[in-house]
């Protein structure tokens, strides 16, 4: 992306966000490595996703993930303490991204980077939740590594179609919250008691 458009900004923002709340380690390492490569100039203020000590950070970091996000039980551990790292970072990565705009606009665009990652980190912990008490592993591993392909494939689309990546992005977080509506109802109506469920009364026994 070289034209730093406010509306290619925006899908920055938006896409790299939500790609860091599923994989923040993969989001940083592709935007690093194609910054390296020259494959893509990025925002001034994310030129330093370019360093080799950055990249090597967060490639090994990236390395760790891959294998801990694929252990039953293990990963909703691990997604649970990343959420203290995947929602600063993506903010972080969201005020540095709009270091062009005025100060009242980077705080705008950490706090909604900050808020489009904790869409998708919910989303992705509570899907997992769902999926980790299956007693076979193929499950765990076949939606961890869908969820790295998101991650890698939507950061990668930003940088060559950022509006693309953007509204791809927002159907993911559209349906995201409609699900979690949905489980809240669900579960909502679980422990609730209906009338029909109710326990009738012990009638009066006979003599």
């Amino acid at each position: 992306m070289t034209n730093f458009t406010p509306a290619n900004l925006a899908a920055l923002i938006i896409a790299s966000s939500f790609a860091a709340g599923l994989n923040v380690y993969a989001t940083v390492l592709t935007l690093g490595l194609l910054a390296r490569a020259h494959g893509v100039v990025l925002p001034p203020g994310l030129e330093i996703l370019g360093n080799w000590w950055v990249i090597a950070v967060s490639g090994i970091m990236f390395a760790l993930e891959f294998v801990a996000d694929k252990i039953p039980a293990f990963d909703m551990i691990w997604n649970a303490l990343h959420t203290f790292i995947r929602l600063p970072v993506a903010a972080l990565l969201a005020y540095q991204a709009s270091q062009q705009l005025s100060p009242q606009m980077q705080l705008v665009a950490a706090v909604s980077g900050g808020l489009i990652a904790l869409v998708s980190h919910t989303s992705k912990t509570a899907v997992r939740a769902t999926v980790t008490p299956s007693p076979e592993p193929f499950s765990n591993i076949a939606l961890s590594t869908g969820e790295d392909f998101i991650a890698v494939g939507i950061t990668w689309l930003t940088t060559q179609h950022p509006l693309i990546a953007a509204a791809i992005a927002t159907t993911f977080i559209l349906v995201a919250i409609l699900a979690a509506r949905w489980i809240v109802r669900l579960l909502r109506s679980l422990w609730t008691k209906s009338p029909d469920t109710a326990i009738a009364p012990v009638s009066n026994r006979q003599p």
